[in-house]
């Protein structure tokens, strides 16, 4: 595997046109880019061997020697390239910090002392409003360093800063190695079995260890990193009815004691996402929005918009989900197809698949299921593909999914064949003839099985006492609503009622004239 090559192909589009200008750039030779031709080898399609490269490259005297100089000047382009966008797109000012200390040494060392020291104020107030510690401390032991001249600081004053920076900046170590330690107790733990009741001790012993039980409730950045362990827990438990009044509550006592500063907007917005996910998974669908209205309002602010291109598409998918929860699924459509639109489309590769299978939900919701079908397809990846991208259990809607809309479109051989390989992915994964921990998956396409072999079958008593069985593997007030939504759908069938209007009654939905009061 060549890993140049693979580094390169996590490039977008966009960064891809961008880099090859870069080397433009770079001083041209009589002879052309040499680097800009192997970068063009690079990202074909066909991954070229060695000799080959060296075939294309060299055509008349192929050079081994000058082809592993050509690919160190490439990657030390790609090495700048990436520093100066970073230094374009770093929303922390770390890199501005950075350049100003940079600038400021050379100032020192040039002896224009007066604009030295008015550099690294300017580097100093930058980096404390930005809470970037360490960078701080650089700046601080600078300044002692220089601190005999007639521009200087009074030293005194200098060092009682770095004291005070210094505690920040420990604290700010000591966070990220219990981060490290409670991710990794929580991974002991969940294979003995006990995740859910370790959470909670696992919490209080850390934060103890390390005497940051303080800072969890007056710094953002760690009570963020505590909440994403908190939430990861609470995903693999489904415990959403625990977690939700939980961050509910750390949120705002953070925002009533300390506020939101500009430079604490990225761990806002992470927090009251975690919110609006978690009511949404306990269908509190109202407050849901509120919470994500908010969170785009904090994208709008002071340190904000550096944030929008990694926090927009979720805004915009789980406010599609919320809304089809609220009878307002064309508009979930619609969010859903501007967000795809080749000429608005900024959408990861992850986020693409995201939208696209969100978007077969709601089509399937409205009874499109022509539509649904070719949403499907768009996602143009293989099974296994989307597997090592975003996981089983998403592989698993992806397909059940599928299953579904061929068999409403009348195609029952393609939706028993789509049938018959979802049971053998679950058998397969889990090793084990029952499915194991999707074993009520294997339960529900038995029932599948039922319909297609026989759309009579729907109607006999027996079969609506196995469907009404179901949730008792997973309660129905815990389980997750794609998987609701599937459940919904063999109800429906039963009851000959429209799909949609079954899943808003499972779901707990207000009838919509109580909505509009």
């Amino acid at each position: 595997m060549d890993d140049l090559r693979t580094t390169l192909a996590t490039f977008s589009p966009e960064d891809r046109k961008d880099f090859a200008q870069f080397i433009q750039r770079q001083k041209r030779k009589q002879k052309g880019r040499m680097d800009l031709r192997l970068y063009e080898l690079l990202l074909h399609p066909k991954e070229y061997t060695t000799p080959q490269m060296l075939a294309r490259l060299y055509p008349d005297e192929p050079n081994a020697t000058a082809y592993y100089a050509l690919r160190k000047r490439l990657l030390r382009h790609l090495t700048d390239y990436l520093l100066l966008r970073q230094r374009h797109h770093d929303p922390t000012a770390a890199s501005s910090v950075r350049g100003l200390l940079t600038l400021a040494q050379y100032l020192f060392e040039a002896g224009v002392l007066r604009l030295a020291w008015a550099t690294l104020r300017k580097a100093e107030k930058l980096a404390r409003l930005n809470e970037q510690y360490e960078l701080l401390n650089t700046v601080y032991n600078l300044q002692i360093a220089h601190a005999g001249n007639e521009f200087a600081d009074p030293l005194e004053e200098i060092i009682r800063c770095r004291h005070l920076n210094k505690k920040a900046a420990d604290e700010e170590e000591r966070a990220g190695i219990a981060d490290s330690l409670i991710r990794q107790r929580l991974r002991q733990a969940r294979v003995k079995g006990r995740a859910g009741e370790a959470f909670d001790g696992i919490l209080q012993d850390v934060l103890r260890e390390y005497d940051l039980q303080e800072a969890f409730a007056r710094r953002p950045a760690v009570l963020y990193r505590l909440m994403s362990i908190a939430r990861n827990a609470m995903l693999v438990r489904r415990d959403f009815a625990s977690f939700t009044p939980f961050v509910l509550r750390c949120y705002h006592l953070m925002e009533k004691r300390h506020g939101f500063q500009p430079a604490h907007r990225y761990y806002q917005v992470g927090l009251l996402y975690m919110i609006a996910h978690a009511l949404y998974r306990v269908r509190r669908f109202e407050e849901s929005v509120r919470y994500l209205e908010l969170l785009r309002g904090a994208l709008t602010q002071e340190g904000g918009a550096s944030y929008q291109a990694e926090w927009l598409p979720r805004h915009t998918f789980l406010l599609a989900a919320n809304y089809a929860f609220l009878r307002r699924n064309a508009e979930s459509i619609q969010l859903l197809e501007n967000a795809l639109r080749p000429s608005t489309n900024t959408l990861s590769p992850r986020d693409q698949l995201t939208a696209r299978l969100g978007l077969a939900f709601h089509y399937f919701a409205e009874g499109k299921f022509t539509k649904t079908n070719q949403a499907l397809i768009n996602i143009g990846r293989s099974d296994h593909w989307c597997e090592q991208e975003m996981g089983l259990e998403w592989l698993i809607n992806k397909n059940i999914g599928e299953m579904l809309a061929q068999f409403e479109m009348g195609n029952s051989d393609l939706a028993l064949n789509r049938l018959r390989s979802i049971e053998r992915l679950v058998r397969e994964r889990s090793g084990v003839e029952d499915g194991g921990p999707y074993a009520y998956v294997l339960s529900y396409l038995t029932l599948v099985r039922q319909i297609i072999d026989n759309p009579e079958a729907m109607q006999q008593p027996e079969f609506a006492s196995q469907v009404e069985k179901m949730p008792e593997s997973l309660p129905l007030q815990r389980e997750d609503l794609q998987a609701l939504s599937f459940y919904a759908w063999l109800q429906a069938r039963i009851m000959r009622r429209p799909y949609y209007e079954v899943l808003l009654e499972f779901a707990d939905v207000p009838a919509e004239a109580d909505l509009k009061k």
